[in-house]
């Protein structure tokens, strides 16, 4: 059977449902999946967790998902550049359970690897130990962090071929491969789309056997998030 979908919306298909949890790859805004990203928005869906890095902007990304009021819950390690997201969440209009970033990045990892919790040091003595069984080992405290599985997975890559297997661009190779591995269903939007035996085994980031569905998107806007400039001497 064809993992491929002419677009997003057909990709998401059936998919998509109020007070679902969906994981969001990406980091800033490089490598999102924009296209993904609009059809949920699309589809009216609220009442949803998501899983990501962080929020996007105002206005894009998962910005938009804000502004339509149908976020529930982040589960995210950085959300600094979305001023709508503060003041949802400073109204309490919006739940915010947030992670140290190598720790939600090795909570999606363990979820897509069938390992229902892991120790780490990382946020022991602070309140993102809060609630949380702390057990100590050779003398040191560790905290238990759970591995995270989501009814659905959306993510970005440079190139698939038709079997799901992908390949990220650079920095897009971020929260991507994590992202992938632990939905239950992973879509993957892609800027290139070949044929199976294309994709050098060695250069593949994430299996195909994560990925359910395919899109090939077009007209990605690859926003920079910050712009830095000086004058030329």
């Amino acid at each position: 059977m064809s993992k491929i979908y002419k677009n997003a919306v057909e990709a998401l298909a059936g998919l998509l449902r109020d007070d679902m949890t969906i994981a969001a790859g990406g980091f800033g805004l490089c490598g999102i999946p924009e296209h993904c990203i609009e059809a949920v928005k699309l589809s009216g869906v609220k009442g949803l967790t998501i899983v990501s890095n962080n929020a996007g902007v105002d206005g894009f990304g998962l910005g938009k998902l804000m502004e339509g009021g149908q976020i529930r819950k982040m589960i995210s390690s950085y959300v600094g550049e979305n001023k709508l997201f503060a003041e949802l969440f400073l109204s309490g209009k919006l739940e915010v359970e947030f992670n140290p970033q190598g720790t939600l990045a090795e909570r999606m990892r363990a979820g897509g690897a069938g390992i229902a919790g892991f120790y780490t040091k990382t946020g022991v003595g602070t309140v993102v130990a809060e609630g949380k069984e702390i057990r100590e080992f050779d003398g040191h405290k560790y905290v238990l962090e759970r591995g995270i599985v989501c009814d659905l997975s959306i993510v970005k890559a440079l190139k698939a071929d038709e079997e799901g297997n992908l390949v990220y661009r650079k920095t897009a190779r971020n929260f991507n491969p994590l992202v992938a591995m632990c939905g239950k269903v992973t879509v993957a939007e892609v800027e290139q789309l070949v044929p199976v035996g294309q994709i050098e085994p060695d250069f593949v980031h994430t299996p195909g056997i994560f990925v359910q569905r395919l899109l090939k998107g077009d007209k990605f806007e690859k926003r920079i998030e910050q712009r830095t400039t000086r004058k030329v001497a």
